[in-house]
């Protein structure tokens, strides 16, 4: 077989990046923009020794759980991968997709100790973003164009009003569009750095309805920055104007420094009946209704008697924190970014809970010593880290402070298995695991795991290799950029 072939491929599941999963010939095959169920034929566009990609020529037999995507771009656009997935399914395959990361990277055996919590799904799962960052480009006529990048490149298809997303989102972009076009502003351009508009990041807050608008600049100002100003304001709800300023030749969004334009440099949100104040750069969960469940369900497997010292590792603005410091007797919060703990701390004072303190490093480090310097032991772990997962050396940081209970909050279901791998083979057992859908047509899934330390009778089947921690780092950049 040769790249161009066409095959004829039945699809009887998905990939962790959502493409289609056939067999032709002893290969296995993906296939975007399929679904299990259906028959394809398929256009060879690389292939290896036992695999092989290929894009989708003509579907012979459309799969029963096909639906058709509401968003016009779904197939170019790189952000929604399962739109084409009915609901139910996709809640199927992000439940199989936990289950099967923690057996086969875990080397978790799930007997009937350990409690499976049935996924936590959407009622309505669409329009449920509060953050939104759009990139802005330049098309091959020259125009202006903000949208989103295609999948695996920096090539943007034109959408200002995502099926995801708010619908204040169209109003603004088209505001900003048609003032770059009356003030003949440059969009940037990746090739050599030239431009002024990089990206625009949108925030609502979903119980207050305050919007936020942060042009990122390759530069400092903005021409017409009133008349921008004024146009914007016109929009119900706008709360905060703001520049960020990024003139690196990077592919990082955001820079570090912010000017405010017009209103607050903040919106205000809530979890509950807790408020929090949320700037450009903060960290919060961009699906609220969620999030609400997700915490709740943080909080019932803390299980808090109002007695328990409790740590929350990579705690941002002290969202999780918060709710925790409700229900127990302290509460320690840790973050690397500075302007995150300003947050956390404004967000314990805004809402009148001394009983959680915030502390600027990185959080093997500061854990540690704190606890050293109190001499006290926590009875509770929080860990919600990146998708990249935990350090090796905050896990036996953990390890070596002995919670009674640890729970590990994960964005990234293959990471969290290998974390709990170390774990589980260092003192502590899996009790319960509940999966939560924050993220409805793509293919992520965050996952709320309970963990309890081992009695010295108790027995676990784990094997552990610390090389698992870069094999698994290897085999995900190898599916992203297939060579």
């Amino acid at each position: 077989m040769k790249k161009n072939d066409i095959v004829t491929v039945q699809i009887t599941g998905i990939s962790s990046e959502g493409l289609g999963i056939g067999h032709f010939e002893g290969l296995t095959v993906f296939v975007k923009d399929t679904v299990p169920g259906d028959l394809a034929k398929a256009s060879l566009t690389k292939i290896k020794k036992t695999y092989a990609y290929a894009r989708p020529v003509e579907l012979l037999e459309e799969s029963p759980s096909r639906v058709r995507p509401r968003c016009p771009v779904a197939r170019p656009c790189g952000g929604c991968q399962l739109q084409m997935l009915a609901y139910p399914d996709q809640l199927n395959y992000k439940t199989e997709k936990v289950l099967s990361n923690l057996k086969r990277i875990g080397g978790l055996s799930l007997s009937q100790e350990v409690v499976a919590d049935p996924i936590m799904g959407m009622e309505e799962p669409w329009r449920y973003r509060n953050k939104a960052q759009y990139p802005v480009g330049e098309g091959a006529e020259g125009e202006i164009r903000i949208g989103f990048y295609a999948g695996r490149t920096h090539s943007i298809i034109p959408m200002q009003d995502c099926c995801l997303g708010i619908t204040e989102n169209q109003l603004i972009l088209s505001c900003i569009k048609d003032h770059m076009e009356g003030y003949h502003v440059c969009p940037y351009h990746e090739e050599d750095g030239s431009g002024l508009v990089r990206h625009v990041l949108i925030r609502k807050a979903f119980a207050t309805g305050e919007l936020m608008v942060c042009l990122v600049l390759n530069g400092k100002t903005i021409p017409g920055e009133e008349e921008l100003v004024r146009r914007l304001r016109e929009i119900p709800g706008m709360t905060s104007i703001s520049i960020n300023v990024n003139c690196k030749n990077s592919n990082v969004i955001l820079g570090e420094r912010l000017r405010l334009l017009w209103g607050k440099p903040f919106i205000t949100d809530r979890i509950g009946d807790l408020q929090f104040q949320i700037s450009p750069l903060a960290f919060f969960q961009v699906n609220p209704v969620q999030t609400e469940r997700l915490y709740a369900k943080v909080l019932e497997y803390a299980n808090l008697t109002g007695k328990e010292v409790v740590w929350d590792l990579y705690c941002g603005i002290g969202t999780i924190s918060l709710c925790l410091a409700r229900k127990a007797r302290m509460v320690y919060g840790v973050e690397i970014i500075p302007q995150a703990v300003e947050n956390a701390k404004t967000n314990a004072v805004l809402n009148k809970l001394e009983n959680a303190v915030f502390y600027t490093g990185k959080a093997e480090i500061v854990t540690a010593q704190i606890c050293q310097d109190h001499k006290a032991r926590p009875d509770l772990i929080v860990v919600d880290p990146p998708r990249k997962g935990c350090d090796v050396s905050l896990l036996d940081t953990m390890i070596t402070m002995a919670p009674d209970k640890i729970i590990y909050v994960s964005c990234d279901s293959a990471t969290l298995a290998r974390d709990l791998k170390y774990l589980c083979s260092n003192g502590y057992r899996l009790e319960r695991f509940c999966p939560v859908d924050m993220f409805p047509q793509t293919v992520h899934v965050e996952t709320v795991c309970l963990l309890g330390r081992r009695k010295p009778d108790d027995t676990i089947k784990v094997s552990v290799n610390m090389d698992d921690y870069y094999q698994i780092r290897d085999a995900e950049e190898a599916e992203k950029n297939p060579s």
